[in-house]
Order: structure tokens, then C-alpha cells, then sequence
């Protein structure tokens, strides 16, 4: 859990979190594409996927490979494992 943590910690990546919940299944260049366009993000390729290295290592995003494009996939099991570890009871809800 904390490699979820330390990856939710950095704004660029949950921007990019953002992106894959928009569309999922996005290559390197449409994620930063879409990172300077919308953000204002002008971080090189390398850097945003040094960023969604550390998101695939959290478990928070699947790879797979389509001929030579890597497509991107946010998954949320990792962030709901989090809100299971910490159930919301009756008396936390008043």
C-alpha cells in the first residue's frame, strides 16, 4: 500500500490518473499530449513515463502491447483495497 501512496503523492501523476479516467487505454504520446494541453504540462516523454513507471509498480496502471504502441489501463482494485482497510461505520457517518 505504500507504493499506492507514494504514487498518489506526485500531481502530474494523479493528472495522468485523471487522463486514463477520461479514456482509458492511452499510448505515451496521447497521455502527454493531452498533459500539455490541457495542464499546461510541458515534461518530456521520458519523464511522464518515468511518472506511469511508478504508477504500474503501485498497481495502479496495466500495460498491453499493440504492435509497437504500449497502450495504458488505470486500474482501481489498489485504491479500493484502500477504502476496504478502512470501512466507513454507522458512527463515522453521523
Amino acid at each position: 500500500m505504500a507504493d499506492v501512496f507514494r504514487a498518489l503523492d506526485d500531481e502530474t501523476r494523479r493528472l495522468i490518473l485523471d487522463q486514463l479516467t477520461v479514456r482509458d487505454g492511452q499510448s505515451l504520446f496521447e497521455i502527454c499530449a493531452a498533459l500539455a494541453m490541457q495542464h499546461g504540462i510541458g515534461s518530456s516523454r521520458q519523464a511522464i513515463s518515468q511518472h506511469l513507471a511508478v504508477l504500474e509498480e503501485a498497481g495502479l496502471v496495466t500495460t498491453e502491447r499493440r504492435g509497437r504502441t504500449k497502450l495504458h489501463y488505470f486500474d482501481r482494485e489498489p485504491l479500493a483495497a484502500i477504502a476496504r482497510r478502512w470501512p466507513i461505520t454507522r458512527e463515522d457517518s453521523s
